[in-house]
């Protein structure tokens, strides 16, 4: 079993050996001190160019992933925690943000790894953080979101 598939199970531990229960009860300050969780949180089958060294999802993992009950009930949480996140801040709600980045790659990985379903319910509220703020995030950055 890869490392981030143990770790999405929740018997192994990312590249700072956090177990997932660690990165899952992080604070809000963490999650936005933190850069290196979120390539474990939320992989994809490509490497990061924000954190070198991500792990990357073959497609392996991606079965591995998909079949796994603890995985998929992983998943779910993170996207919660992070949904409750960005309800709960604005300071992403800008026009440029490396948020906006960090919410693309979650919806592409919830796609690959969860579905669709779980990829548009996290889209569709993000959309309606956005909505309800009155945000201008920029058009390029939503094409990016419904495109994932």
């Amino acid at each position: 079993m890869s490392e981030v598939v143990a770790f999405l199970e929740g018997t192994g531990a990312d590249g700072r050996g956090r177990p997932i229960e660690t990165v899952l009860a992080f604070t809000p300050t963490e999650l936005e001190r933190h850069h290196d969780f979120i390539q474990w949180l939320f992989p994809l089958a490509e490497p990061s160019r924000a954190v070198p060294g991500s792990p990357v999802l073959t497609p392996a993992d991606i079965a591995a992933v998909r079949g796994s009950i603890p995985a998929q009930a992983n998943l779910r949480r993170a996207a919660a925690m992070m949904a409750d996140f960005y309800d709960r801040s604005g300071h992403w709600l800008e026009p440029s943000d490396h948020n906006h980045l960090r919410i693309t790659r979650i919806i592409r990985s919830l796609r690959l790894l969860a579905g669709p379903e779980p990829a548009d319910a996290f889209r569709s509220r993000i959309e309606r953080r956005v909505e309800t703020a009155g945000a201008t995030i920029g058009e390029r950055t939503r094409a990016f979101w419904t495109q994932a």
